[in-house]
């Protein structure tokens, strides 16, 4: 996806480098997932900073670390100083929301900040996803020699920083990958690269909340959807229609890959006064749109228990009808040589995996094979500064001997 200036307003999305509370600086706590295994990976005799490839999420915060001996740590929940900061940051931004006549500007024409972003970046911005068959081994299996025949559908493609990893690491000469987006842009920019291989890839314009399938794609067709970064982009109420369109175009059995931001990610508590359209739902500098998630809501949207759209308050006027495109960020204090300005995820989540028995399924819902909460703390070793960031993920899978219900 794109290049230098991403965003015109870097008190919002440049997460400059500071500190945001003084009492921040204190001792962290050490509380770790207790399912994770005590490996030691900033041990010096086997330090996976140096491991080829790199192994994420295993360098665990002990009472005997050193805060500020690397520049991230995993699975560190944040302190309560840093909670009473995000309260008094959400506090501050309802207090200023997004103007209604912003509010209409912004969620009646999406596409056109979109096409604007892609127009004013180059595709370079963001490196290749190298991570992905590592968080998803399900592409290990769809990608393989012997596979047969295979139908991946990734939903806010972007430049094709997911696509492209994909189809170099595949051996299935009968895999298919779709790559749509919602920008035209972003999709020409797919299709002008080089790797770009029409035999088994075909770039396309798609709503994900539309009416329509994507481009040459058939209902209950699909083995593996990809939504990285995407969910985020849309509206609120545009999700019970997504979550609709991905079950319409997955056979039975078939998988959602998904990973978006999460509550209380330091991209949220950085936005300031008129950015706020709802709660946790804002504007950027550069006009795109970008939501925030908690676990219980996830479970909400894609296990079918309760409806995906949320009451409209006070602050939630100018709905939208279209959707938005994937992106994500990072900031570049980290340990990791890896994507510029990406969210790199770790191997091991602490994820929640579901009973052997789950409840009884609505209609259209899926199974959640497994959703977790994955959190790092990144510090400035030269300014001594902590900064916390979480991200969500999970698999969803359409249960066999289902058919689509009509929305």
């Amino acid at each position: 996806m794109a290049a230098s200036n991403r965003d015109p307003s870097p008190d919002i999305s440049s997460l400059a480098l500071s500190s945001p509370t003084e009492s921040s600086n204190q001792s962290i706590p050490t509380t770790s997932l207790t399912e994770l295994p005590p490996h030691r990976s900033h041990n010096p005799s086997d330090n996976l900073k140096r491991s080829d490839p790199f192994k994420f999420g295993s360098r665990y915060l002990e009472p005997t670390d050193d805060v500020f001996e690397f520049n991230a740590w995993d699975h560190v929940v944040p302190d309560s100083a840093y909670h009473t900061y995000c309260e008094a940051q959400y506090t501050s931004q309802r207090a200023s929301p997004v103007s209604d006549f912003d509010k209409a500007r912004f969620n009646n024409n999406p596409e056109k900040w979109w096409n604007r972003f892609y127009s004013n970046n180059t595709s370079n911005f963001f490196k290749d996803r190298k991570w992905l068959h590592q968080e998803f081994p399900v592409l290990s299996k769809l990608t393989a020699k012997d596979a047969g025949p295979s139908i991946i559908l990734e939903v806010g493609a972007g430049a094709g920083n997911t696509a492209f990893p994909i189809l170099k690491a595949n051996e299935n000469e009968e895999l298919v990958i779709h790559a749509c987006d919602f920008s035209k842009t972003a999709v020409e920019l797919i299709r002008a690269n080089a790797a770009y291989d029409d035999e088994h890839m075909q770039a396309s314009v798609w709503d994900i909340s539309g009416e329509d399938m994507p481009p040459g794609v058939q209902e209950g067709s699909v083995d593996l959807v990809l939504l990285v970064f995407i969910f985020s982009a849309l509206n609120p109420r545009q999700w019970d229609a997504a979550v609709r369109n991905v079950w319409r175009v997955l056979k039975p059995g078939g998988e959602v890959c998904f990973r978006d931001y999460g509550k209380g990610d330091l991209t949220q508590v950085r936005f300031k006064k008129g950015r706020l359209l709802e709660d946790n739902f804002y504007i950027r500098g550069d006009g795109t749109r970008v939501y925030f998630f908690e676990e219980d809501e996830l479970k909400r949207i894609w296990g079918g228990t309760g409806t995906a759209n949320r009451e409209v308050g006070a602050n939630c006027e100018g709905g939208g009808s279209r959707s938005g495109t994937a992106r994500d960020e990072r900031p570049k204090d980290t340990d990791e040589v890896c994507t510029r300005g990406e969210a790199v995820p770790h191997r091991d989540l602490g994820v929640l995996e579901t009973e052997s028995a789950p409840s009884p399924l609505s209609e259209n819902a899926f199974e959640i094979v497994s959703l977790g909460v994955d959190r790092r703390m990144l510090v400035n070793r030269q300014k001594q500064l902590k900064m916390y960031r979480c991200w969500m993920q999970g698999q969803f899978k359409k249960p066999h001997g289902t058919t689509l219900i009509r929305g």
